[in-house]
């Protein structure tokens, strides 16, 4: 503690403490003022927007460099990093016309740069584009990204794959920390809701360079919801009905800013009913419900910006075995999982002279409780109260993290972080069983990573990181068909290196090429090492290896984008190479009458990308044409295929945008044929997969009424009700179809 507060002092002590403020106009090409188009500071998050004459204006600004990002549907978004010398500083902009899209600051990557000023090639989409596509859920939208896919338990249980790699390889973080939920389950969901997200950026590949271990496979960085423009109020209303799950979800929010004061406060609560397959049967037990709460409160001066954050998510999942049950109720039956998370985080940035200094410490909770079925009846109501407040499993997983960066000086044209990172974690059982033993994690990372610029489109970027973790667990007894089994106490220590490198460039005048080789490593988690007993979960009994290494991995990126006017084309390659792979095989044995599945390593190799265009026909500005096309190829070094690879597809879109005058903005309609291919390439224990095509529509946009402004959409997934079975469905081996005929109506009010 002596030491932070030390380096506090410093920090304060170089701290510029003038006011400074920043206005302008911001205009077309025609010299037309642009109004409502929206100024933003990544940074100290905090914006405006334009009045009707294009004027905008920040104040409280610390005379630091700073990120200044402009925004209007329809132009080109213009970024600037300026450092502000004067108490006043005028700043105009001129918007040019744009037939794509507007592009956003990324924040997942360490300099925060427009998508076409990184080195690393990253996704990025907002909830509201995610919803448009028809997204019943936050893990469906995910999916609508290329490279992005899921393993799914029903509706109501997602977890998300990039390019063949899911678990606790892919890390996701909210509110600037890595959430810690128990990942590495793939039988519930990701316990977080759409809510309390802006948007959501995918790293494809190693990032364990920036984020330590379990970022071997990419990151899910979901941005929270922005305050409120500088000195306004917003309040929000939304409700949401999926026909085929009898499904609502109810959303509310406020939010307000002042000069220096920020503060907003949402919440929703979802339920829906057992999904329904084309031939009118429900699955049993696929029904949950959730209810999320967030809260925030921001403050940002001249010389610092600090905002503390805090999400609660409840949901209850039932587990589905069977097509048995068939009614409307929404109660989860058993088996089932109660799970909660809360999220606190505290984030801040120092502005020293000529650099900064961001941190953000968190504390996550997470209560993970199974519930088995016993010898009655299978109605919820007749549940025994003994079995509904002691569950089966119970695991409370308890976790500090902090991150700290000091971005350096500038030197030129380059620029520089050094940083550390980590985590304490403790895991405690409360149920009846123990699934795995009690734990403390303990991680810690120090990382350094630069990237420099020069004329003509040219970056390169690159670092190093070293990372410990020690983990410890206890002995413990666990009883098997009347025998108890004595487990040792472990005492694991990992220790790795990370880096990367990557290089962009415009190889011709139209073509951005981006080249990436890094490597990323996984330490085996708890589960992987100490499994031992009966997981309802997922149906079976699983058995750790307390002797697995750590994963480590290479790979190589090859990203290029062809940009006109009027076209967009993209190819983006990979292939990596992961040394002593962790996956689940069965035995062959059976145990407490459950099939024996033990954690197994071997070399392995994925390798695939993702290709496709955007069409912008001239002079038809309305129309856009969007196709893509996604392949991964997994195989051990024995010639056998990797378990849970996605199934090979096209998506195609057909989509018309325009707007009425004042009333209606943003409007869209739009069809989506994905075709999804046959997956023959199964591993030793699977089956393989047939192919098949789902038809979607949407139609939608923002109503403006006086004051109020109401988003509305209509969607219509899977239109033709087709019978089909996802390759990373777990209800697969069950031979469950996937939902039929789903529509779905979002309303959304704005004041």
């Amino acid at each position: 503690m002596k030491k932070f507060m030390t380096l506090v002092f410093i920090a304060v002590s170089y701290i510029s403490i003038a006011q400074q403020k920043i206005s302008g106009i911001i205009t077309d090409a025609n010299n037309n003022p642009i109004a409502n188009a929206a100024v933003y500071i990544e940074e100290i998050q905090k914006g405006t927007s334009t009045n009707d004459k294009g004027f905008y204006e920040i104040s409280n600004l610390p005379s630091q460099p700073i990120h200044l990002t402009v925004e209007y549907i329809g132009f080109e978004t213009q970024a600037r990093t300026i450092k502000l010398q004067q108490p006043e500083t005028v700043l105009n902009f001129i918007l040019k016309e744009s037939v794509f899209k507007m592009e956003e600051i990324i924040i997942s990557t360490p300099f925060n740069k427009l998508q076409n000023e990184n080195v690393m090639k990253v996704e990025k989409a907002t909830i509201q584009q995610l919803k448009n596509k028809g997204a019943a859920t936050l893990a469906d939208g995910i999916t609508t990204i290329p490279g992005v896919s899921q393993v799914s338990t029903g509706t109501g249980i997602g977890k998300p794959v990039i390019r063949g790699l899911r678990g606790n390889r892919v890390l996701v973080y909210a509110q600037g920390i890595r959430l810690e939920n128990q990942q590495f389950g793939d039988e519930h969901g990701l316990g977080i809701d759409e809510s309390s997200i802006e948007s959501v950026e995918v790293i494809k590949g190693p990032a364990s360079l920036l984020y330590g271990s379990d970022a071997l496979g990419g990151v899910l960085y979901f941005k929270p919801l922005q305050f409120a423009d500088q000195n306004t109020m917003n309040v929000s209303a939304g409700h949401t009905f999926l026909s085929n799950t009898l499904g609502n979800s109810t959303f509310f929010g406020a939010k307000n800013s002042y000069k220096k004061w920020k503060f907003l406060a949402n919440g929703s609560f979802s339920s829906n009913a057992d999904y329904e397959i084309p031939s009118a049967e429900k699955v049993t037990n696929t029904r949950f419900n959730e209810n999320v709460f967030n809260a925030a409160m921001g403050y940002s001066d001249d010389f610092m910006s600090s905002s503390i954050r805090f999400n609660y998510n409840q949901a209850s999942v039932g587990i589905p075995e069977e097509i048995g049950i068939q009614n409307s109720n929404k109660t989860p039956l058993l088996p089932y999982q109660d799970l909660t998370t809360k999220m606190l985080s505290l984030n801040n940035i120092f502005f020293l002279n000529n650099s900064k200094i961001t941190t953000v410490f968190g504390y996550t909770q997470n209560d993970r409780k199974e519930f088995e079925e016993h010898d009655h009846d299978d109605h919820a109501a007749d549940l025994d109260e003994d079995e509904v407040e002691h569950p089966s499993l119970f695991l409370k997983l308890n976790t500090f993290s902090y991150d700290i960066k000091w971005k350096l000086p500038n030197i030129k044209n380059y620029e520089s972080i050094v940083g550390v990172q980590g985590m304490w974690q403790k895991n405690s059982n409360f149920g009846e069983e123990i699934l795995i033993p009690n734990a403390k994690t303990n991680d810690i990372g120090i990382l350094y990573t630069g990237t420099y610029d020069w004329e003509n489109n040219n970056s390169i970027q690159g670092g190093i990181r070293f990372d410990f973790r020690d983990l410890k667990t206890e002995e413990h007894e666990v009883a098997h068909e009347d025998e108890i089994h004595i487990y040792e106490a472990l005492d694991k220590n990992f220790k790795n290196i990370s880096a990367s490198l990557g290089y962009k460039t415009n190889i011709f005048k139209h073509i951005v090429s981006r080249f990436n080789v890094a490597t990323g490593f996984k330490a085996p988690n708890l589960a992987e090492l100490t499994s031992n007993g009966v997981h309802h979960g997922s149906n079976r009994f699983e058995v750790g290896n307390p002797d697995l290494t750590s994963e480590q991995n290479v790979q190589l990126d090859i990203a290029l984008e062809y940009d006109k006017d009027h076209l967009e084309i993209f190819a983006n390659g990979f292939y990596n190479k992961i040394y002593e792979y962790i996956f689940i095989s069965p035995t062959g044995e059976v145990e407490d009458n459950y099939d024996v599945y033990k954690y197994v390593q071997e070399n392995a190799a994925l390798y695939g990308g993702e290709f496709g265009f955007h069409l912008h026909p001239h002079p038809l500005d309305w129309l856009h044409l969007q196709s893509s096309f996604e392949i991964v190829i997994g195989k051990q070094d024995n010639g056998n295929y990797l378990p849970l690879i996605p199934a090979n597809q096209f998506t195609n879109t057909l989509r018309a945008e325009y707007s009425i005058k004042k009333w209606l903005s943003s409007g869209f309609a739009s069809v989506t044929l994905q075709n999804v291919l046959a997956q023959n390439n199964v591993s030793e224990f699977e089956t393989a997969s047939k192919g098949y095509n789902l038809l979607n529509f949407g139609v939608g946009g923002t109503f403006n009424v006086s004051k109020v402004h109401f988003n509305l959409g209509l969607n219509l997934n899977n239109a033709l009700n087709k019978t089909y079975i996802s390759h990373l469905s777990r209800l697969k081996g069950d031979e469950i179809p996937n939902i039929g005929r789903n529509f779905i109506v979002s309303l959304k009010f704005d004041f």
